[in-house]
């Protein structure tokens, strides 16, 4: 892996979840701010995995995760809260809060100790709900949104913290084609305009490819390639990574689209 120091680094990290089940094998990935990387791969290739063990939900057995160039394992919740952020794949809330309510609750990282938000806090809460085009339904519950209504919301939330870093765990899988674009958009947006790095794990080789600035290939636990959308979208990785044919369809574009046979 590059010297070069990046907002969200791991190195050679490992990660069983029993002696018989090494799910991640020697894996390199790094990101930084400015950029939105995808990671793609077959089902049980590691990719949600690693995205947990970049958030440290999972301890890795070998290898680092650098955040801002310090260990992971030094940052205390709290602090780790300040720097990086996560949105599941399933839009959730334990409790029947509106909108307005869930998206303070990505502030508990800021607010005083009596976790009560503050002015500045109200001010950070509408500008990440603005940006997602949340604002207009503030006082609505999840239960009477739309899935792309909800998953804009849970994106809200996790932008309230003022992350320097924000994974993302198949955000659109659940999405029709609209609200796929509108959430790769928006992704692309944070990505290049707050900037942060913007991780995201998914399925769709040609919406990563569209707006993507990096991809990562995974297969087995292992990285495959990273690297932007042009030197990974090959036929000979991909066949490599999915273990089928595939063809590349020059439409026009930066990036050829992807059919597989």
């Amino acid at each position: 892996m590059s010297e070069r120091s990046h907002i969200l680094a791991a190195g050679d990290i490992a990660f069983a979840y029993s002696p018989d089940e090494k799910v991640l094998n020697d894996v390199d990935f790094a990101a930084d701010a400015g950029r939105l990387i995808c990671i793609l791969g077959p089902n049980g290739s590691g990719k949600t995995t690693l995205l947990r063990c970049l958030l440290g939900q999972l301890k890795v057995d070998s290898g680092s995760v650098l955040l801002d160039s310090s260990p992971l394992k030094s940052y205390s919740p709290r602090r780790l809260a300040r720097m990086m952020a996560y949105v599941p794949q399933f839009p959730t809330s334990a409790f029947a809060f509106v909108v307005r309510e869930i998206v303070l609750l990505g502030r508990y990282a800021h607010t005083g100790v009596m976790g009560l938000a503050g002015e500045e806090d109200h001010a950070v809460a509408d500008e990440a709900m603005k940006m997602t085009e949340t604002l207009a339904f503030a006082r609505r519950t999840l239960a009477e949104l739309s899935g792309g209504e909800a998953q804009r919301v849970m994106i809200a939330r996790a932008l309230a913290q003022q992350p320097k870093v924000l994974l993302l765990d198949e955000p659109t899988s659940h999405l029709d084609v609209k609200n796929q674009l509108a959430i790769y958009r928006m992704m692309v947006r944070l990505a290049h305009d707050w900037p942060m790095a913007v991780v995201c794990v998914g399925h769709d080789i040609n919406l990563a490819g569209r707006f993507a600035d990096e991809i990562v290939l995974m297969r087995n636990g292992r990285v495959i390639a990273q690297g932007r959308p042009g030197e990974v979208i090959r036929t000979d990785l991909l066949k490599d990574t999915y273990d089928v044919e595939v063809e590349l369809i020059d439409t026009g574009g930066n990036v050829p689209m992807v059919v597989a046979h």
